[in-house]
């Protein structure tokens, strides 16, 4: 090769030219240098996104400089190193301001860097030599292209792929440093010099044959990053025109706006309605929500009886509303639901305002939840000409949806006085969400933990003006949180944001501060509701609940008995979160018998306090 090309400073990194042609002993030096730091910007992401920044962007500039100094030879050259030049200053300049910004530069930069690999393909080298660079740009491009999509973890891709390189470029630097002293200086034969040359050919043949199963490499991994892309598009839910509110709706709470045939699975015996309707948010303020409806096929005459059934948690984004997915309105949603239907009664179903409609989300905001499930059954009275409602109404909820029954019985005499609520089965609740919070953070951190604390943090911030999200969440971080917000747990997109949260030191966790402390804190005692309801109350969990500690719900228990509130409690051995209101749960039989009697007025067992 001749000289000139091999004095051409690579566009892959700066460093490679500063260091060419340094002592051996200096370049041991850097090299232990280079690799610490890719070991740390891999291993640390979040806590070296400044030394990243800083390292990213000196590199860029001073590569872009070694570039020009070196008489570019063309514009499409001059262009890239100038390009080079600007994207390390915004780097650098703007890093102390916002390290929000380092994401999207850091993905301008792999744009950069893969034209300059096309642009090098088409000026020089040999064919090996320009498939390689042909293929390493498509790959910059294509994954600078992708990181946008997924903007959560854009930084940790960036970051592994910044600091892999940095870590292999190191090694190299580290490998020619101990060759140079360790080689010995000897005077070298003609047969030496003939040795030498035919090593060189072995080589350079290797060396093509390489590049040639790396090029391969690099567009496998780039069209299965388009795959997989492709992959997590197809599985999220689609939020279809139903959702969209008109720009003119009633006046008032509770008021149908429109209705249509539910696209999932029906029960037996039961015709599905999806429902649109206004009601108020967790802030007051008019809002839309979206429910299911869910009658009995063969309806019985006379006003119906209504379940008004909470939903556990699907998430906290429009699209993980309940009445999206295909079994949201089947016995493995809905326990007892078969049951119900065979009775006569009528299953009002909410999403919850902000789910399926757009608006703000009430996660664990117990007036929000409770303002929804109301309205439903208001507009719902509204849906048949052969549908009358009774005012005679049953509460039931699971985990989050618990803690939204207990806030639909708390408010309903002074929100909706035409519904009468005879009483309120609830499984597995989040009665007191500060205790909640206390119990779970005290534990050590995990990836699931930290989704579903962006679930409950950025939902507050978005309904409380004095809770900050920035007050509770690590430097440079918001990105991720705000779009682990923005996934459900029933799409596969999800594991995107577990990889995430996984992707963090533990040593510097996403959120920084105490999330029971401060204005947070006083919002969450806010929607505690552990005070009696007056009317009967059906309590259970399971034993083995890995959501939430089962001993919460015995306090929760003992706290009502305390207070004179009539509570029946049952705990199920062998059962998990899930468990007790699947189908062939031994609670259900529970469930709807209790539910029975009161709808019929039956004498029954409503108080268990004195038992243990």
């Amino acid at each position: 090769m001749p000289a000139t090309r091999r004095s051409r400073p690579s566009r892959w990194n700066a460093l490679p030219s500063l260091v060419r042609n340094a002592p051996p002993r200096v370049l041991l030096v850097i090299g232990a240098v280079v690799v610490a730091l890719g070991v740390l910007i891999v291993s640390r992401p979040l806590t070296s996104l400044v030394l990243l920044g800083i390292y990213v962007g000196a590199s860029a500039v001073v590569m872009g400089i070694v570039e020009l100094v070196g008489r570019p030879a063309n514009w499409w050259a001059r262009s890239v190193s100038a390009a080079w030049i600007v994207a390390g200053l915004a780097v650098l300049v703007w890093l102390g301001r916002s390290l929000e910004l380092l994401p999207p530069v850091l993905a301008v930069l792999l744009v950069i860097g893969g034209l300059a690999s096309i642009g090098r393909a088409v000026s020089r080298g040999g064919a090996s030599a320009r498939i390689l660079s042909l293929s390493w740009g498509v790959a910059q491009i294509a994954f600078g292209v992708l990181s946008f999509t997924w903007p959560d973890v854009t930084v940790l891709v960036l970051a592994v792929v910044f600091g892999v390189r940095t870590i292999v470029f190191g090694l190299g630097v580290l490998a020619r440093g101990v060759a140079g002293i360790r080689r010995p200086r000897v005077r070298k034969t003609p047969f030496d010099a003939q040795r030498a040359l035919r090593r060189r050919r072995i080589r350079a043949g290797w060396a093509a044959a390489g590049r040639y199963a790396l090029s391969l490499v690099l567009v496998a991994t780039a069209a299965g990053g388009w795959w997989l892309n492709d992959w997590l598009d197809a599985g999220a839910p689609v939020v279809d025109a139903f959702y969209d509110p008109p720009a003119q709706v009633p006046s008032g709470h509770g008021r149908l706006i429109r209705s249509d045939a539910y696209l999932g699975r029906l029960p037996e015996n039961g015709a599905v309605t999806r429902m649109l309707y206004t009601t108020r948010d967790a802030a007051n303020r008019p809002a839309v929500a979206s429910a299911l409806v869910i009658v009995p096929t063969d309806l019985p005459p006379g006003p119906r009886p209504v379940i008004v059934w909470n939903h556990g948690t699907t998430g906290v984004a429009q699209g993980c509303a309940p009445s999206l997915r295909d079994a949201s309105a089947t016995k493995w949603s809905i326990p007892a639901l078969e049951q119900a239907l065979k009775a006569g009664w009528v299953v009002v179903a909410s999403d919850f305002s902000g789910q399926g409609a757009p608006g703000a989300y009430p996660y664990l905001i117990g007036a929000g939840e409770a303002r929804s499930s109301l309205d439903a059954v208001l507009a719902a009275s509204e849906l048949r000409t052969d549908l009358t409602l009774s005012p005679d109404t049953v509460v039931w909820g699971h985990s989050q949806g618990g803690h939204a029954a207990l806030w639909t019985t708390a408010i309903a005499k002074d929100y909706a006085p035409g519904i009468d609520v005879l009483g309120t089965a609830v499984v597995a609740p989040v009665a007191d969400p500060p205790a909640l919070a206390r119990e779970l953070l005290s534990g050590p951190p995990n990836a699931m933990l930290s989704v579903i604390t962006s679930w409950v943090l950025v939902p507050y911030s978005e309904t409380y003006a004095d809770v900050h999200l920035d007050d509770y969440i690590a430097e440079g971080s918001r990105s991720i949180v705000l779009e682990m917000t923005q996934r459900c747990p029933s799409e596969p997109g999800v594991v995107v944001s577990v990889l995430t949260a996984l992707g963090v030191s533990e040593d510097r966790p996403l959120y920084n501060a105490d999330l029971t402390d401060g204005a947070l804190g006083r919002r969450l005692a806010e929607n505690a509701m552990t005070a009696p309801l007056g009317t009967p109350m059906l309590v259970a969990w399971g034993a083995d609940d890995e959501v939430i500690p089962p001993q919460l719900q015995r306090d929760y228990v003992q706290e009502l008995c305390a207070e004179g509130q009539p509570v029946r409690w049952a705990t199920y051995a062998g059962y998990d979160h899930l468990r007790p209101i699947l189908p062939k749960s031994r609670f259900l039989p529970v469930l709807y018998s209790w539910t029975k009697n009161l709808i019929e007025g039956r004498d029954q067992v409503v108080d268990g306090c004195g038992l243990r």
